[in-house]
């Protein structure tokens, strides 16, 4: 993959991502991620030839998806909102991400995933079915906060932040998205939506990570279900219009 100096941004995120995404085990990974966040961080809507949307036709979809690679290493692609569109809460089994927003202002909650058998499950309004209950999942809300286009990536790996919401605030946005490994439902990697049902007070976190430690200061246990993808949500395509990815 090509990663010169004078190459279109895109490209040098591509291949740093490559570079940082394959062979995580290697000693220089640390330094490898860095290069790519400085990378990202600095990428803006006109390096990818995107224009910011004021508003979208009633009949629209909420969410519009922009393929721009896949690797067996890395996905990257654009995801447009349009105002008050929301994307639910869901997963990334088993993998990293970096999000960066290209224009607008997303609010985005980063939920991390506990163990179940550390607290019985509480009394749920509505209840939850038996048929349900092996689809409760204890979580607990790291952070909720806004990033715009001024701001740094939102970062999720496999076990921090790994679940989120994102929802356009004030206006149309648009995020890269970049997520290593690519799902993958037949590696065990598939796309999971969660609902949450209630807050669980006075149940703290035992993975020995203080709310302080993470952007927004949140840290409140979260009792979530996992249901089928929301009818409501919906995600288009369109072709990417930005320079192309040369491997």
């Amino acid at each position: 993959m090509s990663g010169e100096r004078g190459a279109p941004l895109i490209q040098r995120i591509a291949a740093a991502a490559g570079s940082a995404f394959t062979e995580l085990s290697r000693p220089d990974y640390g330094d490898r991620h860095r290069d790519l966040l400085a990378l990202v961080t600095a990428v803006r809507a006109a390096d990818l030839n995107i224009d910011a949307r004021e508003h979208s036709p009633a009949e629209s979809p909420p969410v519009t998806y922009m393929h721009i690679c896949e690797t067996e290493a890395f996905s990257m692609g654009v995801f447009l909102m349009g105002p008050g569109a929301s994307m639910p809460l869901h997963d990334h089994p088993g993998m990293n991400g970096m999000l960066k927003v290209l224009y607008g202002k997303v609010c985005i909650s980063c939920y991390d995933k506990l163990e179940m058998n550390l607290a019985p499950p509480p009394q749920f309004e509505p209840p939850v079915t038996p048929l349900q209950t092996p689809f409760l999942r204890r979580s607990v809300l790291r952070s909720v906060a806004e990033f715009s286009g001024d701001c740094g990536p939102c970062l999720l790996t496999p076990v921090q932040d790994n679940l989120h919401q994102i929802s356009a605030v004030e206006g149309p946005a648009a995020f890269l998205d970049i997520l290593a490994p690519p799902y993958d439902p037949g590696e065990g990697r598939d796309c999971h939506y969660y609902r949450v049902l209630q807050v669980a007070p006075g149940d703290g976190a035992t993975d020995g990570t203080s709310a302080g430690e993470h952007q927004g200061g949140a840290s409140a246990v979260t009792w979530l279900l996992e249901i089928p993808q929301p009818e409501e949500f919906w995600c288009g395509g369109e072709p990417y219009p930005g320079p192309p990815i040369a491997f």
